[in-house]
């Protein structure tokens, strides 16, 4: 997953993010096969939540030591928070470059999402191959079972 949240302009929604956002979640939710997911990069917004998180049912969830999960980027938290600490000193960048790694490191790191269990293990890109042949194993003779239903429910 690298997922820096869903970015809502007035033509993708003409285009049918919101729509296309619909048929991914259910298909998401509605899978019955082993769901492995490798935070790699960044993990935002409500489109983390989507892309096959522990929320939507994914049976394991690892996360590199460079993965950012959180609400927003810190760019963004520290524009809108601390808007007006930015504004007045007179070395502006560097004010906001230091709130910025002080968010980074207090927030938008994986080890904030695996304390609240969201991450099963925050890991090196080196651990990735084995931890997803250890998962598959353990996971090659679970069953999901769903409730009997007549049909689907996808939005179209």
């Amino acid at each position: 997953m690298d997922v820096p949240g869903y970015l809502p302009r007035t033509a993708q929604e003409y285009g049918g993010i919101i729509r296309h956002g619909a048929k991914i979640l259910h298909v998401f939710a509605e899978a019955t096969v082993p769901m492995i997911t490798i935070i790699t990069r960044k993990g935002y917004r409500g489109a983390f939540d989507v892309m096959t998180s522990r929320h939507i049912g994914a049976d394991l969830v690892y996360a590199w030591l460079t993965a950012e999960i959180a609400v927003m980027g810190p760019d963004g938290v520290v524009n809108i928070i601390f808007r007006r600490e930015i504004e007045r000193p007179k070395e502006k960048e560097k004010k906001r470059g230091q709130l910025v790694k002080e968010h980074h490191n207090k927030f938008a790191n994986p080890y904030v999402a695996a304390g609240l269990g969201y991450v099963d293990k925050v890991i090196c890109p080196r651990e990735t191959r084995p931890l997803i042949c250890k998962g598959l194993d353990m996971l090659e003779n679970t069953r999901q079972r769903r409730p009997l239903k007549k049909h689907g429910n996808i939005p179209l």
